[in-house]
């Protein structure tokens, strides 16, 4: 039997779209996402050129997600350049709730969201500003402060504009509590304009489950709560 096709919303949303272009030059710039699922979008009014491969980050309201390029067409000079993207694995949809709230033309089947993939990871990512520090282990220049966007106790994901390369060896150091804690690390991804995925690769399980303790408490606190007697 074959498989049905993810349910699609045409939609006309207005969001940010950041990253390298396909010459390698930084670029933030507004756009719409169009056609819109659980896992991608046709994205828009884009100016800068982009490559099939590349890795774009897109945000909707407060809500970020990091995308792979499937296709890039040039559309003219109204739609100018458009793009179909894919969510990368593990990133949230960030039009969940149009998807989940939009009313199909009568007569037709209601669009019911596919069920997210199962994640497969040792610990679930959290997307929570962690704060960390991450420097260079022989100790040239000064260590970089900065958050986490996603982590769990093996890793963690972080957005700037100058990611460092894939391969390159790092020491990271994040508080458990008040318990300081260092490890090695390395980076696993790099997202030209967007950011790199980094593994600590000197945790041992009980730091790990610890950590992962931490984040999913600060998930789970960040978290709406719903007020009784609330209208």
């Amino acid at each position: 039997m074959p498989k049905e096709p993810e349910p699609r919303v045409d939609v006309d949303l207005s969001i940010r779209v950041f990253g390298l272009d396909a010459e390698g030059h930084p670029f933030s710039q507004k756009a719409q996402a169009r056609n819109v699922s659980q896992h991608g979008a046709k994205l828009a009014g884009l100016d800068k050129q982009l490559k099939p491969g590349d890795v774009v980050g897109v945000q909707y309201g407060e809500q970020k997600a990091r995308c792979k390029v499937i296709w890039v067409v040039d559309a003219g000079e109204v739609q100018k350049i458009e793009a179909g993207v894919k969510m990368v694995e593990g990133q949230p949809c960030p039009w969940q709730k149009e998807i989940a709230t939009t009313v199909p033309p009568e007569g037709t089947a209601r669009n019911v969201p596919a069920k997210p993939k199962e994640d497969k990871r040792k610990f679930p990512r959290q997307r929570v500003p962690f704060p960390l520090e991450i420097r260079d282990p022989q100790g040239v220049g000064a260590p970089m402060k900065t958050r986490a966007a996603d982590i769990n106790g093996r890793g963690c994901y972080v957005e700037t504009m100058l990611p460092l390369p894939t391969g390159k060896i790092l020491s990271i150091t994040l508080w458990l509590g008040s318990k300081k804690v260092t490890t090695p690390a390395i980076v696993r991804t790099c997202d030209g304009g967007v950011g790199m995925g980094i593994e600590f690769t000197g945790l041992d399980l009980a730091t790990q489950e610890r950590l992962q303790q931490e984040v999913d408490t600060m998930a789970a606190e960040s978290k709406p709560k719903n007020v009784k007697g609330a209208f």
